[in-house]
């Protein structure tokens, strides 16, 4: 007889589980993720800090014309992570979901909410026929009346969290946060921590392809070249 991998089949349709409860394609877009560049998340009292690699691919490449930061809304960002065209429909679903809010409710929405909008979209796609998952994961993060900060998956789940990474370096930089995040950590200690967990994950901190946004007073702040380099400095 011949010898069947196991699992056969069960990979060949989004809406069906295998015998051990697994969606084996929401096992393909996981792991696509855990291919992509890492992207870091760091919580504070004074605000919230996202860090990303964005080493293009090639030397041809723009570095500008790709971000992996995006603003979704005033004071609300999201680190990416994944495919790249996954994520860029994600970030303008959360831009829209916020708009339709303001205008809805003429407030602000809230950082878990845009959350919950942008994870439903992403649950739908590991439901239907036809579809299938998103191979992205964002860090989605903003200030209401504090700072927040939460990741989504590709199976529609999010969770909340004080620090989190995503991408190919999640494990080494979860493992420093777990060790070194506090509660009461400053802004400034906060950078130097998230640049230092993505520095786990790359060769070298090269200012030309690092992102770094601060997100404080509802504000979305990119950081400059310059200002990058310098607490580029500080950590080496």
């Amino acid at each position: 007889m011949a010898f069947k991998p196991k699992g056969i089949g069960y990979d060949m349709a989004i809406t069906v589980f295998s015998p051990d409860g697994s969606l084996y394609q929401v096992n393909y877009a996981n792991e696509a993720v855990r291919r992509g560049a890492t992207s870091v998340g760091v919580k504070s009292k004074e605000g919230v800090v996202l860090v990303a690699d964005k080493k293009p691919p090639s030397p041809l490449v723009e570095p500008d014309s790709y971000e992996k930061i995006s603003q979704i809304d005033d004071g609300i960002g999201a680190a990416t992570s994944g495919m790249i065209a996954d994520t860029r429909i994600l970030v303008d679903r959360a831009r829209l979901e916020a708009q339709i809010h303001k205008l809805t409710y003429d407030e602000e929405i809230t950082v878990k909410a845009l959350c919950k909008k942008v994870c439903d979209l992403i649950q739908v796609h590991t439901q239907y026929g036809g579809l299938r998952p998103f191979g992205a994961s964002l860090i989605i993060a903003g200030e209401n009346s504090s700072s927040e900060l939460f990741v989504t998956d590709p199976s529609g789940g999010y969770i909340g969290m004080k620090a989190a990474a995503i991408g190919a370096g999640k494990a080494s930089a979860q493992e420093l946060f777990e060790k070194e995040y506090r509660e009461d950590i400053p802004l400034e200690d906060a950078i130097i921590l998230a640049l230092r967990a993505l520095k786990t994950s790359v060769e070298e901190l090269n200012p030309k392809h690092v992102e770094l946004v601060l997100l404080k007073n509802k504000q979305f702040i990119p950081l400059s070249e310059e200002e990058v380099e310098g607490y580029i400095k500080k950590v080496s």
